[in-house]
């Protein structure tokens, strides 16, 4: 009927009853007369556990070594579903990032997908295979093994999707499909039918853990349309693509992010250039910044405040206590949560923000800093209270009836 690129998560192949339970979706997507290609991420905790393995060898890793390592998970992770699908009677073969043909660029443990030969691919349909793919990883020009990043293999099964020109990209996860919130902590989040590209973007990077960002991005840029589901139920999920049907439903999730920090240059020149100057620099070592705020200048300084991730704050301390600016001071703050509601059309309906302010006045929750888009807001809060907020503003965008 068509081509199917489906991806499994590492909790969908955790342990084997999980990779069988897997193999039973995958084989009957294929039953059904479908040429099926499936993108396999590392079983459980299996990065995490590769991770600590290095730690207690070098405090330090080199980037190089890091990625040869973390490819053994999903290596693993192939083997085994392509075992269990055979055991149910069905040709499957397993193949890493290399052999599928995922050539990326040479940053180490974040490398990027230049192009996909997807000879290897085409060639293992044409003999009717299953073909079992590993995600997160491909081969640069060195010929050395490389990593996506974290989520990459969303990424990888999208741009399998894109190069094949498959019929859909189904990515299986351990929730029903795209909430309202996080249905594990907000019991009142409503599933989504569907969303447009735009919005899961927005709600991938602030937070929402359902797709990858960089996934949603090249599904957007190649018109992939996708289908969040799970692995665990046999239910209907939620379809990412180019329009969707909006149900006048203004807000369309509500989401937090803790994996961020407040950063605070003080004392600096209160002279043209200065905010280019250190933005450029923390490009130059690739750290991304979020929120912004610049004082008024007083007594010849300013200070400059803005957010990003955690895992950036000692390359952002290196960075201004290495430049120019001498009387420069580095404030840094990790106790904060960036909390953030989403929907495409907010900008033209009064009133968003207003709601959102209320309910975490309501809670007693101050907010530090404030960011607008065209389709979201998003708010800086203390951390501990991450959780509160979010059911609270849940509650004043999605009413329990």
């Amino acid at each position: 009927m068509g081509l199917i690129v489906q991806k499994f998560g590492g909790s969908s192949v955790a342990d084997a009853h999980r990779v069988k339970n897997v193999a039973r979706i995958v084989t009957d997507t294929y039953a059904k007369g479908n040429d099926v290609i499936v993108v396999v991420s590392a079983q459980g905790d299996t990065t995490d556990d590769l991770i600590e393995k290095a730690a207690e060898i070098s405090k330090k890793p080199s980037a190089r070594e890091m990625d040869m390592l973390l490819c053994s998970g999903e290596q693993i992770s192939i083997a085994l579903l392509a075992m269990a699908i055979k055991e149910l009677g069905f040709p499957a073969i397993s193949l890493l990032g290399w052999q599928a043909g995922f050539n990326t660029s040479s940053s180490y443990n974040k490398a990027r997908i230049k192009k996909i030969n997807t000879e290897r691919l085409k060639e293992e349909l044409s003999k009717n295979n299953i073909v079992v793919v590993a995600g997160f990883q491909g081969i640069n020009k060195y010929d050395d093994l490389t990593t996506l990043g974290r989520g990459g293999s969303d990424t990888s099964a999208v741009a399998i999707a894109a190069a094949m020109r498959a019929d859909r990209c189904q990515i299986f996860t351990d929730v029903e499909g795209v909430f309202t919130a996080d249905p594990r902590k907000v019991k009142d989040a409503l599933k989504l039918k569907e969303i447009t590209y735009d919005e899961m973007l927005e709600l991938a990077t602030l937070g929402a853990q359902v797709l990858n960002n960089r996934s949603v991005e090249m599904a957007k840029k190649y018109n992939v349309e996708l289908e969040v589901l799970s692995s665990l139920t046999n239910v209907p999920g939620t379809i990412v693509k180019e329009v969707a049907n909006m149900e006048k439903m203004l807000v369309r999730g509500v989401t937090k992010d803790t994996d961020v920090a407040r950063v605070s240059i003080l004392n600096v020149p209160d002279t043209p250039g200065v905010a280019f100057r250190i933005f450029d620099k923390l490009a130059a070592k690739n750290v991304n910044v979020d929120i912004i705020l610049q004082s008024i200048g007083r007594d010849g300084t300013k200070d400059i405040t803005f957010t990003t991730t955690c895992d950036n704050c000692d390359t952002v301390k290196e960075i201004i206590e290495n430049s120019e600016y001498e009387d420069a001071k580095v404030e840094i703050n990790t106790d904060v949560a960036k909390i953030s509601v989403v929907g495409a059309g907010m900008e033209t309906h009064p009133g968003t923000a207003a709601k959102m302010f209320e309910a975490l006045y309501e809670n007693d929750i101050n907010i530090q800093m404030i960011s607008t888009s065209e389709i979201k807001i998003s708010v800086l809060i203390d951390k501990e209270y991450a959780d509160k907020a979010v059911t609270a503003v849940h509650r004043a965008f999605f009413p329990v009836k």
